[in-house]
């Protein structure tokens, strides 16, 4: 049986993981992931070890935010 495989543009995805949102917002993954490493990080969630960027939060924290 043959598994489907669906390719969602990121611009739709809820959820993206280190490496989408470096691409995705042209910020590095180390810096991403010391952001979503400090405590109350609003655009993180973690789903047990792995670490989920909220993309929506994530583009309104940077929207917001002068400098990072």
């Amino acid at each position: 049986m043959e598994k489907h495989r669906y390719e969602v543009p990121l611009s739709d995805k809820v959820l993206l993981t280190l490496e989408e949102a470096a691409a995705y917002s042209g910020v590095g993954i180390n810096k991403i992931r010391s952001m979503s490493d400090e405590p109350n990080c609003p655009f993180v969630l973690w789903n047990a070890s792995k670490r989920m960027i909220k993309r929506t939060r994530f583009e309104e924290f940077l929207l917001e935010t002068y400098s990072i």
